[in-house]
């Protein structure tokens, strides 16, 4: 372990999770998209599948940076300004995004990419410390801890913006209704509860002070690097074995996370009001799960945590489709709350185990890769499907398929043998 086992570092490194989720949580899941598909797009069918085409342009360039600069940040001990740049990027993009006014299609999607683009950039290189800052045997309570308190960030961001900008009959801090203006204002929320919280993470968790820096030549040499790494990835079988895993029901999550708040809104005709008490329960109950299961996590492994949190998701999308009942929509909401955010601290302390010491960031890159590589899976079919069978019950169909799928190739990972290649601890005999 590169950093002492602090108190001080695993809770300024939890709190980026707290800093980052609400944009999760109000711009792509319950709030901006949904304003997106019903205000600033011609109609709903229309706007789900524009949405669907930017989550899928932003699968790809994750895809194809992340790799790279994981190499890049490993050579040239630029994790930590690769962290707070992609932060940043996050940041301006939401603020712009409270200039677009209904019908400007194109602004939004394009300051919707490039701060999803950089949400999703700046987890790579956050993940890449958990090795770093926690023992073996704790590292799926830590995990668990960071997304638990990211839901937290989550839902006390969409109870203000609930409190003060949408329940209001006239919104609070000089916003009003006007062309969704307090609609618009949760972007502002977004941007500066990020640019506030993240803070504590950049300024308590440090870089390993032992790492050679080589910036000679960075580009081409991390280049080269990327190639090598690729190639000896593949002799950590299990560890490619659950990428390939990851990079398949990962697809199905990030489908739910960027369609749900949409799907509840569209078919089941929630109001705004709805959707924000709706993502306020599966905040609490998302909190709940990643917390409880962080420890069971440790007790169980990753790979039979992130298991159990599939069936659960499986059962959830099948009742949301399945169903007419806004009572059973909930529940399955509910489900999808308490397995969501285990699979995801699962995913990331398992992938920890495997990583072996020193390649964090590049590892973490392909780790990144895995989750985006095919990301624009989901979202694309979800969107065919959709205006094919112009119901947006069919094209959430297509979650199934991804978690069924990566569920049944997680089987073939074995933790224990992941583990001792990677040189890491073992975890005891009764896993």
């Amino acid at each position: 372990m590169n950093q002492p086992y602090k108190k001080l570092t695993i809770f300024s490194w939890s709190l980026y999770d707290f800093a980052n989720q609400p944009f999760t949580t109000l711009i792509v899941t319950f709030i901006y998209g949904t304003y997106f598909t019903q205000v600033v797009a011609e109609n709903e069918i229309i706007g789900m599948a524009l949405w669907s085409r930017a989550i899928t342009i932003t699968g790809i360039l994750v895809a194809l940076l992340s790799p790279i600069m994981g190499a890049m940040a490993d050579r040239g001990g630029f994790r930590k300004l690769f962290l707070i740049l992609w932060t940043w990027v996050s940041i301006l993009g939401s603020l712009m995004l409270y200039k677009v006014l209904p019908g400007s299609v194109i602004p939004a999607l394009f300051w919707f990419i490039l701060a999803n683009v950089g949400f999703e950039m700046g987890g790579v290189f956050c993940n890449a410390y958990l090795p770093d800052i926690a023992p073996q045997e704790k590292i799926g309570r830590i995990s668990g801890y960071g997304w638990s308190i990211g839901y937290v960030g989550g839902l006390l961001a969409l109870g203000i913006s609930y409190m003060f900008l949408i329940q209001p009959e006239t919104p609070w801090f000089g916003f009003t209704k006007d062309q969704g203006q307090n609609i618009r204002a949760t972007t502002l929320l977004v941007a500066i509860w990020f640019a506030v919280f993240s803070l504590p993470t950049f300024i308590w968790v440090r870089e390993n002070s032992d790492i050679v820096r080589q910036r000679k030549k960075l580009f081409s040499q991390s280049f080269r690097q990327m190639g090598d790494t690729f190639r000896e990835i593949k002799r950590y079988k299990n560890l490619v074995r659950f990428l390939i895993a990851r990079l398949i029901y990962n697809d199905g999550l990030i489908t739910i996370f960027a369609f749900g708040g949409i799907f509840a809104a569209g078919t089941f005709h929630f109001t705004m009001s709805e959707i924000f008490i709706f993502g306020i329960v599966l905040n609490i109950t998302a909190g709940m799960g990643a917390f409880a299961m962080g420890f069971l996590d440790d007790i169980l492994g990753g790979k039979k945590t992130i298991q159990i949190s599939l069936v659960g998701l499986i059962i959830a999308v099948l009742l949301a489709i399945l169903t007419s009942s806004k009572a059973v929509f909930w529940l399955a909401g509910i489900l999808i709350g308490i397995f969501a955010g285990p699979n995801q601290a699962s995913s990331r302390s398992l992938m920890a185990r495997f990583v072996p010491k020193e390649k964090e960031n590049e590892f973490f890159g392909f780790f990144a890769f895995s989750g985006k590589a095919t990301a624009f899976m989901g979202p694309f079919l979800l969107g065919v499907f959709t205006n094919i069978f112009e119901s947006q019950r069919a094209g959430i169909a297509v979650v199934l398929f991804f978690l069924i799928l990566g569920s049944f190739l997680l089987v073939k990972v074995d933790e224990k043998e992941g583990m001792e290649a990677a040189g890491n601890i073992v975890i005891p005999e009764s896993e």
